[in-house]
């Protein structure tokens, strides 16, 4: 345990050392998908949204949030995507960016906004995401972690960028990639978005004003677009910064429409709630406690390079050496619409950044896990174990679970030839024990080829 905690001083120490300085230049990350398939994701991923959310049927308060938006979008640092603009009726403060462009406001942030400097500075943040392809970036970084697919093909249908990108918002809990950023993207985020409002004539320290507005009339319980926001108390100090290196200019752009749309989203009717909404709502108000699979009906299955046994009427999502395997009912349809695991397992295979033992590994892989969800805690240290002949490890997590209160996660981790194999078995912590036996025999069966 003492190594293992040496190991998380010396990438937490790594991690602090990889800042950026005020004015350095910003440009996308690590990305495995092209910048037309950014677009195309948009595309398909809007169409869903606007299928879903009750969009908002006003003409004028439509083309107001189109006006700021492209406004903004023509400035440089945007880049040359095919941006639009479209606004929820939802009284909740927030707005997301899908990759290639397509940018959705909730009218509570309209509400929300003191002036329309405020409003713009947000849009800015967003079409800074997808200019820095934060999105992707991010999508393409878990495929190193290569989080199966749950129900990609049932879901999201075959083909198609959007099925490739479903792959990897699913699995452990994990809310879609998409749509939660790192710190470190919420901060370039703020430093791009930034810029953005300075060539377009807005003061930039409007938007780290209301962002820490925000933040102090959330207490405690901020809304969900500031949670992975950077410390408000350093947001203006940060933005200040970035604006001490653009050039001097006069602030004041202005629509002069702001004050009539605030008043036009005051007179919205209650947003309208669909059928897939009231189901969540019941599906969270009267969660199905895990079901435990007979013991005696357990079929073997082969992957690539792996055998196990698995219950019988569990499914396989994915395939060859990245697989869910868990009930239909243990997939749950989450808050955000997309489809999570409430019980079972997951079966991947991890390639490290560089050649390293097996603890070394297995932590970058939990370090991975955790960047992706925050909620994830460790709870056990690492105990080694011998998986289908070859020397693993077993680690225990703890997170939130999508059907309320605690979440369980036993991860195990053996190296092999082609990379670190791994499997982690996911339950919510009071239904647990009724799995475990379960999950027992899976390990306990795993063979490789």
């Amino acid at each position: 345990m003492r190594r293992f905690s040496a190991i998380l001083i010396a990438l937490t120490m790594t991690l602090s050392c990889a800042t950026r300085d005020p004015g350095d230049p910003l440009r996308p990350g690590y990305n495995t998908f092209s910048k037309e398939q950014d677009i195309e994701i948009g595309k398909e991923y809007s169409a869903e949204v606007k299928k879903q959310a009750d969009i908002v049927d006003n003409p004028r308060l439509q083309a107001f949030v189109k006006q700021i938006g492209m406004h903004l979008a023509q400035q440089p640092q945007a880049d040359d995507y095919p941006y639009e603009f479209t606004l929820i009726n939802q009284p909740s403060i927030n707005a997301f960016a899908l990759p290639g462009g397509p940018i959705f406001i909730h009218s509570g942030l309209i509400d929300a906004a003191d002036n329309e400097a405020q409003l713009a500075g947000v849009l800015s943040h967003e079409i800074a995401h997808v200019a820095l392809r934060h999105g992707t970036s991010q999508a393409s970084k878990s495929q190193m972690i290569q989080l199966p697919a749950v129900l990609a093909g049932a879901v999201l249908g075959n083909g198609g960028a959007l099925a490739q990108i479903g792959q990897v918002g699913v699995g452990l809990g994990l809310q879609a990639l998409i749509t939660k950023y790192s710190r470190s993207a919420e901060k370039q985020a703020d430093a791009l978005g930034a810029q953005i409002m300075s060539q377009a004539g807005y003061d930039p320290l409007q938007m780290a004003r209301f962002f820490e507005k925000l933040a102090a009339e959330g207490g405690s319980r901020p809304p969900v677009f500031l949670s992975t926001h950077p410390d408000p108390a350093r947001r203006t100090e940060l933005v200040q910064a970035e604006m001490a290196t653009l050039p001097a200019r006069q602030y004041g752009y202005e629509t002069g429409d702001f004050n009539r749309s605030k008043t036009l989203v005051a007179q919205l009717p209650p947003p309208k709630v669909t059928e897939q909404q009231q189901e969540v709502a019941a599906a969270a108000a009267n969660p199905v406690a895990p079901q435990a699979p007979s013991a005696a009906a357990f079929v073997r299955m082969n992957g690539g390079t792996f055998s196990f046994e698995r219950p019988q009427g569990w499914e396989a999502f994915g395939g060859r050496d990245s697989l869910t395997i868990a009930p239909r009912q243990g997939l749950v349809q989450s808050r955000s619409g997309g489809v999570v695991i409430g019980y079972g397992a997951v079966i991947s295979r991890y390639e490290p950044r560089y050649r390293q033992d097996l603890l070394n590994a297995s932590w970058e892989l939990v370090q991975q896990l955790q960047e992706s969800n925050p909620n994830l805690k460790l709870t056990q240290s690492p105990q080694q174990r011998q998986i289908g002949g070859s020397p693993g490890l077993i680690v225990g997590l703890t997170g939130a679970s999508p059907y309320g209160g605690a979440e369980r996660n036993i991860l195990l981790t053996v190296q092999r030839p082609d990379g670190l194999f791994y499997m982690v078995f996911v339950g919510p912590e009071r239904g647990f024990a009724q799995l475990q036996p379960s999950f027992e025999r899976m390990a306990q069966s795993i063979q490789f080829r």
